[in-house]
């Protein structure tokens, strides 16, 4: 879901790609400001690729950096360009691992 192909996505698919539940994605919504996703006609959250990249970076900070709400409300208004920047380069070094791991994989089959 990296190259965002729609112009919105619902919150199940936002929760399939974080590997989060949609409560805690709604709870996120209460608690940054950041989050907005518009509504449709029907009421559904309709999140864009702006609010997805938002989400990434929260949940960068809360689920894999560990930081506390306050603390990453803090980050995310003080130093979310840098926090941008570092999630982006943890994204590509988690993609050349996992090209690597495949190389290793299939390496190791012929021997």
């Amino acid at each position: 879901m990296d190259d965002f192909s729609k112009k919105y996505y619902s919150i199940g698919d936002v929760a399939e790609f974080l590997g989060v539940p949609q409560a805690t994605i709604r709870y996120w919504e209460i608690v940054f400001p950041e989050v907005s996703p518009s509504r449709s006609r029907t009421g559904l959250r309709q999140y864009t690729p702006s609010d997805i990249e938002t989400l990434r970076i929260i949940h960068y900070l809360v689920k894999i950096k560990g930081l506390k709400i306050e603390a990453a409300k803090v980050q995310m208004e003080q130093n979310r360009d840098n926090i941008s920047k570092k999630l982006k380069v943890v994204n590509e070094l988690q993609d050349i691992r996992s090209e690597l791991e495949v190389m290793l994989k299939t390496l190791s089959k012929r021997r």
